[in-house]
């Protein structure tokens, strides 16, 4: 069996390569045949340059049609997708690009001498552009190709994909996901989720994530399934395709500004059988809000970048707000104690997952895995959590800080660390606090060494020189002293109860 996901999303069109796969925001369509020629033509190119199963190709481009041809044409050569937020700056792009050591790199054209100075110290051989409107030194390329690289075979531990998420420790851990990670993970989502070639999700999301680009597209993909593609979230471009689509996947932050829109009601949503929402938690407010409205009650779900999608409220059952559902098939879940033992129903613990869906390991790092997970192969989410007794997830805080803002991940240590190095600054704690429209932001709380250093605008340009924007502090609170406990440890609870309100 070819576990090359790629190949069974071709599986899948057999029959109807010409029927449309993706319509853009203004009406360009695309059949899966084309998509697949451009793919192969892609591939080809990849293959010219010696890029070789198992080698990572680095993306930090805009979404559009060509940059997911890009994602399906390394997954059809064995090559590893890294993607890269657009918000990431150089300093993080350097860790990135150096550790990873890919032999290709792809950015915009904008980016490109930036590019191919970081791509020169990391010794990586070959910088290709490829811009939003598709254009770029990778399509002319492209363009000259034939167009008929075979789909090669993999194995399903063979690495997919490369994507990094800051730890604790503030050094970013490379998170590797196999084609048996992302395939077992679509499979249980189109059948958990009712996907089937008649519907149409309408895509709004980004697709450096896992959100858009693992759940998103391979739901469509492995069903047959196709796509309204928007290059960004805009809630009236989303109104305005709405009517035409039946399925719809956001962060809560989509949901709020649609409820914000007073034009939106249930006639938007009469094609709609299915509201999907994930990456962060959603608020019950808004689960009401959104019911009452529309007569659609979202289904949440809980996922991570290391395990994609673990556990979902039911398609057809109870969705119960405040929960994430019940585990996968497939998928195992428990909550424990400090002890590893598991806890009794509705008890808070630790949240700890086990199966196909769970990462390969960390790139270079097998000392972090080793710490991740137990000796009976369960992971370590970091997350608190609670099963009731009929089996719905709850998520009811974090113990390793994470702030979650807008659906993306900024780890506080990261950005502590880029503070404390900032002239003037003795010591900083990063916290995240509620936010209307994000869920939540960042808030840093800092001591000064000296009164005449640094005020609030100082430290956020500084950040947001160097720091992508989504990590960049909302506000700078200063205080004579952190808060600690007689452990001498940062009190972050008190911080995130002491500025609960800053942003309301």
């Amino acid at each position: 069996m070819n576990h090359n996901l790629y190949a069974h999303f071709a599986s899948r069109f057999q029959g109807a390569e010409d029927s449309p796969l993706l319509v853009t925001n203004d009406g360009r369509s695309y059949s899966f045949s084309e998509i697949d020629h451009r793919t192969a033509q892609i591939a080809d190119v990849l293959a010219g340059l010696g890029v070789r199963a198992g080698d990572r190709v680095s993306v930090q481009v805009e979404k559009s049609p060509a940059a997911l041809c890009l994602y399906f044409a390394c997954l059809r050569t064995g090559a590893v997708y890294q993607p890269l937020n657009l918000g990431y700056r150089r300093a993080e792009i350097e860790y990135f690009i150096g550790n990873a050591e890919p032999t290709l790199i792809v950015c915009d054209s904008v980016s490109e001498a930036e590019m191919r100075a970081i791509a020169q110290k990391a010794g990586t051989g070959h910088v290709l552009t490829l811009n939003g409107d598709g254009s770029g030194s990778l399509a002319e390329a492209a363009d000259a190709m034939a167009g008929d690289f075979d789909i090669l075979p993999c194995e399903a531990d063979d690495l997919a994909a490369l994507l990094y998420s800051s730890g604790t420790t503030g050094v970013p851990k490379g998170i590797m996901l196999t084609h048996g990670n992302l395939l077992a993970n679509g499979q249980t989502l189109i059948e958990a989720w009712g996907f089937s070639a008649k519907d149409r999700l309408l895509h709004a999301l980004p697709i450096f994530h896992v959100h858009g680009l693992f759940v998103a597209v391979s739901c469509v993909m492995l069903s047959g399934a196709s796509m309204r593609w928007l290059p960004s979230y805009d809630a009236k471009d989303v109104m305005q395709h709405l009517p035409e689509c039946t399925v719809f996947m956001g962060v809560p932050t989509y949901y709020t500004r649609l409820l914000a829109e007073s034009d939106f009601s249930s006639d938007t949503c009469a094609a709609m059988r299915l509201f999907v929402s994930g990456s962060a938690p959603l608020l019950e407010e808004t689960f009401h809000a959104f019911d009452e409205r529309t007569g659609h009650r979202i289904l949440e779900r809980y996922g991570m970048t290391e395990t994609n999608m673990n556990s979902s409220n039911p398609l057809a059952g109870e969705r119960r707000p405040g929960t994430v559902g019940l585990p996968l098939p497939g998928v195992e879940i428990r909550i424990v104690d400090g002890e590893g033992q598991i806890v009794p129903s509705d008890e808070t613990g630790h949240l700890q997952v086990r199966g196909p869906n769970v990462f390969a390991g960390y790139w270079r790092m097998p000392e972090k895995a080793a710490e991740d997970f137990t000796s009976d192969g369960f992971f370590n989410t970091g997350d608190l959590g609670k099963i009731d007794a009929d089996g719905y997830v709850a998520i009811v805080g974090r113990n390793k800080d994470l702030v979650i803002t807008g659906g993306l991940n900024v780890y506080p240590k990261e950005v502590e660390l880029f503070v404390d190095d900032l002239p003037g600054v003795k010591e900083s704690a990063v916290i995240g606090v509620p936010h209307a429209d994000f869920g939540e932001a960042v808030v840093a709380v800092v001591v000064l060494a000296t009164d005449d250093a640094n005020n609030e605008a100082d430290i956020i340009a500084a950040c947001r020189e160097e720091l992508a924007a989504f990590k960049t502090p909302k506000r700078v609170v200063f205080v004579d002293e952190l808060p600690r406990n007689s452990m001498a440890k940062v009190q972050k609870n008190v911080l995130r109860e002491t500025y609960a309100q800053l942003l309301s």
